[in-house]
């Protein structure tokens, strides 16, 4: 819990700015101290709307990334939430206060004994950190109804999308670029799909195909799209085994 009245209120001030109004997200984010998770060097800016190093030459991301990602996967509290890439346990444990139970991938050893540790001292426990390449998911806990990738890919593995659940969704940022990742988010349904495109006035136009295809998808506007100066979406149509919403992540 953040102590300090004006650091909390501007801490919360930025991420609704961002356009995180889930009041579930926002009370989590309110309990969870970002001042655990960063190193001492930088104990100062742990409520700064900025990413910061951590160990093993991997950062914390900023607050309101962290907000629109845990916002976007649309937790419930009997849900099993994989997360591929613990790094500094933040948002695994934001995670944790909305899930029922939460699975971390670590490939880094260091970073999976200091995440731990943290839990313990936070005394957190339906979390479970694992030492493993997060690229392969978790197969022996599969499925999972959410699934959230911490860092950027090329694509999104196969692997992962294999141990998602029916009417599951799954948050990943694809792309490679510095300034710019594409925030993708996707459900699988198990009769009806549906795919909500979205033109210039934000009205919606929706297309159903039976039988249980997995693509990618925008379930509402107000999900993803915050405002036109952080987040900007784009609606491609290339196949119909491959449907999906990129939605501009300006990092």
């Amino acid at each position: 819990m953040i102590d300090d009245p004006t650091l909390k209120m501007q801490f919360l001030f930025s991420l609704r700015k961002a356009g995180i109004v889930d009041k579930q997200v926002l009370n989590a984010m309110e309990r969870v101290d970002r001042k655990n998770f960063v190193n001492r060097v930088f104990s100062e800016k742990a409520y700064d709307d900025t990413p910061l190093p951590i160990a093993c030459g991997q950062t914390i991301s900023q607050p309101t990334v962290v907000g629109l990602m845990t916002q976007a996967l649309q937790i419930r509290s009997r849900d099993k939430v994989l997360e591929v890439g613990t790094g500094s346990g933040y948002q695994a444990a934001i995670l944790s206060l909305l899930a029922r139970r939460v699975y971390t991938v670590e490939r880094h050893s260091l970073l999976v004994h200091n995440a731990t540790k943290v839990f313990q001292k936070l005394d957190i426990s339906n979390i479970t950190t694992i030492l493993a390449d997060g690229g392969y998911g978790l197969e022996q806990q599969a499925p999972f109804d959410r699934i959230i990738v911490t860092a950027a890919s090329d694509d999104p593995p196969s692997s992962l999308l294999s141990q998602l659940k029916i009417d599951g969704i799954m948050i990943i940022p694809v792309g490679q670029s510095d300034n710019m990742q594409n925030l993708i988010k996707r459900f699988e349904f198990a009769e009806e799909n549906i795919t909500e495109t979205y033109d210039d006035d934000n009205m919606a136009e929706s297309e159903s195909m039976m039988d249980s295809i997995s693509f990618w998808a925008i379930n509402s506007l107000s999900d993803i799209l915050i405002s036109s100066s952080t987040l900007h979406g784009l609606f491609t149509l290339p196949d119909i085994q491959n449907i999906f919403v990129p939605v501009f992540l300006g990092l």
